[in-house]
């Protein structure tokens, strides 16, 4: 039977109680075991500390330890707080980039998936500022590649993946910036010539994912983190999944963050946790 690890999270916010709410929903597919890793009696809901920051950390490092060296199938990630566990030694953006270390993946990116858009993420973690200088055609074609791959996993066929520009316009032919025509032009040449997928853009990032959410395409890749995001939490934030892709082993997360203020008041919903477990078993 596949085993499917959950990390609590920080034990101050809403991951243990999504977690146990998940678990007792009779939502999620049988014939897989769940194993949850982390100490709940380290935080104090809705008071987080360097302490439970630290057991937040010890359960990533946990649950990469038993994916590398344990049949453990997969790994699905309870929310934590980037600038905490930061303060307690963790050297990488976010999770994304953690079990991609951990993992050994030569190539991985970002994807969030919900029941209305799927958006991958061309940069991911990175200031706004640093994003034009951050985008080349190497990350696009990278990140379209890990997304076809992606969607072949989920069942689906002739797929239409579409490529948001970056400027506004998508640049209106170089008025607004070059970076369509110098990186991301290319990047769409490149990908189309793989096969994988039917790749299409620059589009207009204001209105490609209205043409998405009715159906048009399968996905869309994103230039940056914000673009793609704020549609994407906009129309799916209860059931939208993180997955990091490119891992040897999946990981998904659910999209929200640890919502201290609210933790243990009985008003967290679960749904994106138990978006994630599901999926998590769908791509095992």
């Amino acid at each position: 039977m596949p085993e499917i690890l959950i990390t609590l999270g920080d034990p101050a916010g809403i991951g243990p109680e999504v977690i146990d709410a998940a678990l007792a929903s009779g939502k999620l597919p049988e014939g897989f075991s769940f194993r949850v890793i982390g100490d709940r009696a380290a935080g104090v809901l809705g008071r987080p500390d360097r302490k439970s920051a630290e057991s937040a950390l010890e359960a990533l490092k946990e649950a990469a330890r038993l994916l590398r060296e344990t049949d453990a199938a997969a790994v699905v990630t309870g929310p934590v707080s980037k600038e905490a566990l930061q303060s307690v030694g963790f050297a990488f953006p976010g999770q994304t980039e953690f079990f991609a270390h951990e993992l050994s993946a030569t190539e991985h990116g970002m994807l969030l998936t919900g029941p209305t858009l799927t958006v991958g993420l061309a940069t991911i973690h990175e200031p706004l500022a640093e994003v034009p200088r951050l985008l080349t055609a190497e990350r696009i074609i990278s990140i379209g590649k890990l997304t076809a791959d992606f969607l072949r996993k989920k069942g689906l066929v002739n797929l239409r993946i579409a490529v948001c520009g970056l400027n506004p316009h998508a640049g209106e032919n170089g008025t607004f910036g070059l970076e369509e025509i110098t990186v991301i032009s290319p990047a769409i040449a490149a990908l189309n010539e793989t096969g994988l997928a039917h790749f299409t853009g620059p589009h207009v990032p204001d209105a490609i994912f209205r043409d998405a959410a009715q159906g048009k395409y399968d996905a869309v890749l994103a230039m940056y983190h914000d673009q793609g995001l704020i549609p994407l939490k906009l129309l799916d934030f209860d059931e939208a999944v993180n997955v990091t892709l490119g891992l040897p082993k999946p990981r998904t997360s659910p999209d929200h963050g640890t919502a201290f203020s609210i933790a243990g008041k009985g008003v967290a919903n679960p749904a994106s946790m138990i978006a994630a477990i599901r999926l998590a078993c769908a791509l095992v």
